[in-house]
């Protein structure tokens, strides 16, 4: 951890139209701290009715070399990169999934030192540790980075991280603030973990409990908004308190648990993406068999934040959240 020693003025987020970028726009909107320039940009135009008081809201993409004029006419001195291709569309392509992820990372890196952005908050993810049978029970920031090449996510994240490392070497003067949070959940969560849940099965692997941790989405806002606001860098896991297995998870939704032998969930896998069924491949087999599980006592003694629910607790909050939305549409 290292200190930046200047107070923010005016504040860049791209992805600002995402699960999380919805939510700090929300949050930034009414913090009691107030900013002189909030610009939230997305790929998405926002429609007027749905735009926020005191943000200016802005459609670029993340790739292009026009950002290099929005952090110059609004002297940005903090951005948070939110842009990422988190999960898949049926229509997407692991190309394009890489210009977003990659490219737009490093163009985001080359405009931010070129106009002399003071701070780089940026959302990796644990999956960037990978997805591997010999991963440490517990894994720490200092682990290595071993995103696997199957999973166009995690490799992204590791390819993200690699080139972010090398900034950190020959471009100190962009202070980095990094997160690797673990699976996130909140009252309108939708991502793989997720979809998981949705059917009337819990399906698991034989052999491989699965321990996931989860933070609770705030959590995750919280976090930022400490990064922005406080001279703070380093890299961090973000993380609630504990684990919960498949089998704990399938308990607490009150459906049946089957854990198959790994062959056969590869081969059901192969014929149902063969056959149009599913965009997932035989490859989420390792996906669910080997979780890299993340300790966050640097988030906490480091970082100085205690997530506010563990993995357990945000795990209920988002099952709940589901009920309370099934029960007021009928």
């Amino acid at each position: 951890m290292s200190r930046t020693g200047k107070k923010p003025e005016a504040v860049l987020v791209t992805g600002a139209g995402g699960y999380l970028g919805c939510q700090l726009m929300e949050t930034l909107a009414r913090y009691e701290r107030p900013l002189k320039t909030i610009v939230a940009a997305d790929v998405r135009p926002v429609e007027p009715h749905r735009r926020l008081p005191g943000i200016e809201y802005l459609t670029a993409d993340v790739r292009s070399p026009e950002l290099s004029k929005i952090l110059a006419d609004h002297a940005i001195d903090v951005v948070v990169h939110l842009a990422a291709i988190v999960t898949p569309g049926k229509d997407t392509n692991r190309e394009f999934e890489y210009s977003v992820d990659v490219l737009g990372t490093e163009n985001l890196l080359r405009v931010c030192t070129e106009a002399g952005v003071d701070k780089l908050i940026i959302t990796s993810s644990g999956a960037a540790y990978g997805y591997h049978p010999d991963n440490p029970a517990w894994l720490v920031e200092s682990d290595a980075l071993r995103g696997n090449a199957e999973f166009a996510y995690a490799y992204h994240k590791r390819l993200v991280e690699e080139m972010l490392a090398r900034y950190r070497r020959t471009h100190p003067q962009l202070n980095q603030l990094v997160f690797r949070p673990g699976t996130i959940l909140g009252a309108t969560a939708h991502n793989q973990f997720t979809a998981l849940l949705d059917k009337r099965i819990i399906l698991g692997v034989r052999g491989a409990a699965s321990p996931f941790v989860v933070i609770w989405d705030r959590d995750v806002i919280a976090c930022i908004l400490k990064g922005i606001f406080e001279d703070l860098t380093g890299i961090y896991n973000v993380a609630g308190d504990g684990v919960l297995t498949m089998k704990e998870i399938a308990h607490i939704m009150h459906k049946p648990y089957l854990p198959l032998p790994a062959w056969m969930l590869r081969a059901a896998l192969i014929v149902l993406q063969r056959l149009g069924f599913t965009q997932y491949g035989p490859e989420q087999i390792n996906f669910l068999r080997y979780r890299p599980v993340l300790s966050n006592q640097k988030l906490k003694h480091e970082f100085g934040y205690v997530p506010q629910k563990s993995t357990r607790q945000a795990f209920e909050y988002f099952i709940e959240a589901k009920k309370n939305v099934r029960e007021a549409s009928v």
